[in-house]
C-alpha cells in the first residue's frame, strides 16, 4: 500500500488509526459542518460500493467476436460497475481516453440500479430486473423528478463509476463526459470532487445543429465535461494533426518595432516567374525593401536581400535559416518560412498542439449520427447515437495513435465506429477500443419510453429478431461494430491491413467457488466444497481469463495453446504458463526450461499428490519461477 509506504505513523495492527491521522493533519484538516462541499442521500453508501469488492468475472464469447485472437479491441457486455471492478488491476493506469454519454436523468429515462445491502442477484430477483431465465429485465430503475431523491440516485450511480474509470486512466490521461441541464451543475460539482477542482479542463458547448423544445428556450446544445487526470503533466493538447500556415508578421508598432533581417537566395517565394517588388508593400502589416533585388524565378529568391518589418517570430526565422531543427515555444515544429504571391512573409508548422474553442459548432450534428446508424442498418434502431465526426475530433485531440479509449456506457457503439474510421483514415493511428454496455432487454424498456421512442425500440426489437439475436441493447451495440468494421473495409482501397474486429467478453459469475465467512454448522461443508474450488461446466479458456485478471495481465495477451498448456506473452513480452488440464513431472520439467516469469496452476490437478505440489514448489523456487496454486 503506498499511503503505507509514505506515512507509516499513521498505521496500527496493519490498519489506519484515524486518530493519529487527525494528530499528524491537525492544521489541514476541516471538522466545521458549514464547509463548502456537495453532499446528498446516499453519498456514503456510494463511497461504501467503492470498497465492495467483484465476484464477477470476464468470460471470452469467441463465437460473437470478430477476430478474437488477432484483434486489440474489447467489448464488454454486462453491468459497467461491476466491469470497472473487474478491470481495475489489469488497466490501472491504462487508459489515454474516456469517453462516456451517460443517462441524462431527464425524468423519463433511467437510472442504473446499484444494490447497497443485499447480493446482486437477490436485489435483482426480488425487484424483478432478473426474469426466471436470469436474463437482465431491467437495465435501470426510473427516476421520476416527482421522485425526492431524483439527483441523489443519480448521483450515486455515478459517483463509484467515476471513481473506479479515473483509476483505470493514465496520469495524463483525460475524460470527456457528455451531459444535458438536468444533471449538468450537479455533475461539474461531482467531477471536481473526483477528479480535483484544479483539473477541470473545459465546459464545451456542442451545437446539435437543431432543436428540441424544452420549455422557455429551443434546446440546442449539449454540453461536454473535460476533466484531466493530472492537469499539469498536459500542458496543452497535442493531438493535432496536419499543417498550420500564417503570417509572420505584426504591425509595426512602440512595442513591436520595425527590424531588419537577410533572407538568402532560394527563399520559397510562391510568385509567378519575373515578378519583382520593390519599395514598401503590404497593408497594415507593411516590409521594406532593404538591400538587393527582390526577383521571384522558379517560385524561389533569385539573390539574398535584406527586408525591414515587425517580424512575429525573428528568433525562430534565424534558427531556421540557419539550418537547425526549429521548434516553437508549444511544441511544434517549424516547417518553412515563405513568401505568398503578394510578398508577405509567412511559417508552416507542423500542428502538435491545439487549443480549440470551447464552443463546437459545425463539427456534426445529431442528424450526422442519426444517419450513419440508420445507413448501416437502413432504419432507425437506436435514438440520438453521437455523431462519430465529434468523437473523432475528440480522440484526435486527446490521444496519440497507439493509446486505449474507453467508453462504459456504450450505447450504439459510436466510439468504436469512430475509432476505427481514424485508424482507416490515418496510416500510422493504431488506437483501439474498450466498450462496456449492459444487456438490457427491450422488450421491458419499450413500456416506459415515449410514443417516439417506443417506434424506434420496435424497429429495434423486430431487426433482432430478424438476425436471430435476443432483444438486447449489447446486441445493437456489437452488430453496429461489425457492420461499420465491413463498411470501412469496403472502402479501403489501399488494402492495408486494418483491426475491424473486437473480442466478446460478458460478465459473469466467477468460475470458481467463493469463500464465505462459516458459521460452526456449515464449516465443515465449506471445507469439503473447497476440495475443489472450481465450479462444475468452468470451461478452461473461461478460467484462463479470469485468472489472466487476477495476474494483472491485459485481455489482450497473446495466448498460445502447446501441450496443455496456455502461454501468455504481455506487452513487454514477458511470458507466464496457465496449467489447467493435467500436470505430471515432464509437464513441468518442459514449463520450467522455458523460464516464465510465473506459472499458475489447479489445484485439483495434484489430485492430492502432495508429493508432486511440494516438488514442484521446489523446482520452481530453483528456477526463479514465481509458481502458484489456485
Amino acid at each position: 500500500m503506498q499511503l503505507k509506504l509514505l506515512l507509516p505513523e499513521i498505521f496500527s495492527e496493519g490498519q489506519i488509526d484515524f486518530d493519529k491521522f487527525k494528530q499528524l493533519f491537525a492544521d489541514n484538516i476541516s471538522t466545521d459542518p458549514d464547509r463548502y462541499h456537495l453532499n446528498w442521500a446516499g453519498k456514503s453508501q456510494a463511497y461504501q460500493q467503492l470498497q465492495i469488492p467483484t465476484h464477477k468475472t470476464l468470460t471470452p464469447c469467441v463465437e460473437e467476436s470478430v477476430n478474437f485472437e488477432q484483434t486489440q479491441n474489447i467489448f464488454i457486455e454486462g453491468e459497467n460497475l461491476d466491469v470497472l471492478k473487474a478491470l481495475q488491476k489489469s488497466y490501472f493506469n491504462s487508459v489515454k481516453m474516456i469517453y462516456i454519454d451517460p443517462p441524462y436523468n431527464t425524468g423519463n429515462d433511467f437510472v442504473y440500479n446499484d444494490n447497497f445491502a443485499q447480493s446482486q442477484a437477490d436485489y435483482q430477483t426480488q425487484t424483478g430486473e432478473i426474469g426466471e431465465d436470469g436474463l437482465l429485465k431491467k437495465a435501470f430503475r426510473k427516476n421520476s423528478k416527482e421522485n425526492g431523491h431524483y439527483h441523489s440516485n443519480w448521483l450515486n450511480m455515478m459517483l463509484p463509476r467515476l471513481h473506479l474509470a479515473r483509476n483505470l486512466l493514465k496520469d495524463d490521461g483525460v475524460i470527456f463526459i457528455s451531459i444535458d441541464d438536468n444533471e449538468q451543475a450537479q455533475l461539474k460539482l461531482l467531477c471536481d470532487e473526483v477528479f480535483g477542482e484544479e483539473n477541470f479542463v473545459s465546459s464545451l458547448v456542442w451545437a446539435l445543429g437543431t432543436g428540441t423544445q424544452a420549455g422557455h428556450f429551443v434546446r440546442a446544445h449539449e454540453t461536454v465535461l473535460v476533466y484531466f487526470k493530472d492537469k499539469k503533466l498536459v500542458p496543452n493538447f497535442s493531438g493535432g494533426e496536419g499543417i498550420i500556415e500564417h503570417s509572420a508578421l505584426k504591425k509595426i508598432s512602440a512595442k513591436n518595432p520595425a527590424s531588419e533581417f537577410s533572407f538568402p537566395k532560394g527563399t520559397r517565394w510562391d510568385a509567378p516567374d519575373d515578378f519583382e517588388l520593390t519599395g514598401t508593400w503590404g497593408n497594415s502589416e507593411k516590409t521594406t525593401l532593404i538591400k538587393g533585388r527582390m526577383l521571384c524565378k522558379d517560385k524561389k529568391l533569385v539573390e539574398d536581400v535584406v527586408l525591414s518589418a515587425g517580424w512575429a517570430q525573428k528568433g525562430q526565422m534565424k534558427s531556421y535559416f540557419s539550418g537547425q531543427e526549429t521548434i516553437d515555444s508549444k511544441g511544434q515544429k517549424v516547417l518553412s518560412f515563405y513568401f505568398n504571391k503578394s510578398g508577405v512573409l509567412r511559417y508552416e508548422k507542423e500542428r502538435r498542439v491545439v487549443n480549440p474553442a470551447t464552443l463546437l459548432q459545425g463539427i456534426a450534428s445529431t442528424k450526422n449520427g442519426s444517419d450513419e446508424i440508420n445507413e448501416l442498418f437502413s432504419e432507425k434502431i437506436f435514438d440520438y447515437p453521437k455523431p462519430t465526426k465529434l468523437l473523432k475530433f475528440f480522440v484526435t485531440l486527446a490521444t496519440d495513435k497507439n493509446d486505449l479509449i474507453l467508453d462504459f456506457f456504450s450505447g450504439s457503439g459510436s466510439i468504436a465506429d469512430a475509432i476505427m474510421q481514424l485508424n482507416a483514415e490515418n496510416e500510422d493511428s493504431h488506437r483501439c477500443f474498450i466498450s462496456v454496455q449492459l444487456p438490457e432487454d427491450l422488450t421491458e424498456t419499450i413500456k416506459t419510453v415515449s410514443a417516439d421512442g417506443k417506434k424506434t425500440l420496435e424497429n429495434a426489437i423486430q431487426f433482432l429478431e430478424k438476425i436471430g439475436k435476443p432483444a438486447l441493447i449489447s446486441e445493437i451495440t456489437k452488430e453496429r461494430i461489425r457492420r461499420a468494421g465491413s463498411q470501412i473495409l469496403q472502402k479501403n482501397d489501399e488494402n492495408r491491413p486494418l483491426d475491424i474486429g473486437f473480442k466478446v467478453f460478458k460478465l459473469t459469475d466467477s468460475h470458481f467457488k467463493q469463500w464465505q465467512s462459516p458459521t460452526e454448522e456449515n464449516l465443515a461443508e465449506q471445507l469439503d466444497m473447497f476440495i475443489d474450488n472450481v465450479k462444475d461446466g468452468a470451461e478452461p479458456h473461461a478460467m484462463l481469463y479470469e485468472i489472466l485478471l487476477r495476474l494483472g495481465l491485459k485481455l489482450t495477451a497473446k495466448v498460445q495453446w502447446e501441450n496443455s498448456v496456455f502461454w501468455i506473452e504481455d506487452e513487454k513480452s514477458q511470458h507466464y504458463a496457465i496449467l489447467l488440464e493435467r500436470i505430471d513431472e515432464a509437464l513441468l520439467a518442459g514449463v520450467i526450461a522455458q523460464q516464465p516469469l510465473k506459472v499458475v496452476a489447479l489445484d485439483r490437478l495434484f489430485a492430492g499428490n502432495d508429493a508432486l505440489k511440494k516438488n514442484a514448489e521446489l523446482q520452481m523456487k530453483d528456477a526463479a519461477v514465481a509458481f502458484f496454486v489456485i
